[in-house]
């Protein structure tokens, strides 16, 4: 399989534009921006991929599991336990899918 370029992406591209002009239009640091765009995943009942797209963010700008359980247990008497509920499932699930990719990788590094 050939490698993607960014015109492979088009998609991928805007979501990246999009985020990136969003960052800049804050006032908020990037650490409070991971913490509420966690927030709003979870209040969109947003699918597992975001989830990890989003904490790939928040674990380069310093987050941790402790944070991601903050924002979860402060939210849920808004959003509910049944969406703190599916969006812990879903972290997880993106957790999973990140560490068998990073296994992966290591495994054809390996090889190489």
């Amino acid at each position: 399989m050939s490698e993607m370029t960014a015109s492979d992406t088009p998609v991928l591209d805007l979501l990246a534009n999009m985020t990136a002009e969003s960052v800049e239009a804050s006032n908020l640091d990037v650490q409070a921006i991971a913490l509420v765009r966690l927030a709003a995943l979870v209040a969109s009942d947003a699918p597992a991929v975001s989830y990890a797209l989003n904490l790939a963010i928040a674990d380069e700008v310093g987050l941790d599991a402790e944070d991601v359980r903050g924002v979860l247990a402060a939210i849920a008497p808004i959003v509910g336990t049944s969406r703190v509920a599916a969006a812990t499932s879903r972290i997880v699930l993106a957790i999973g899918v990140g560490i068998e990719q990073a296994s992966a990788q290591m495994a054809d590094d390996e090889l190489s």
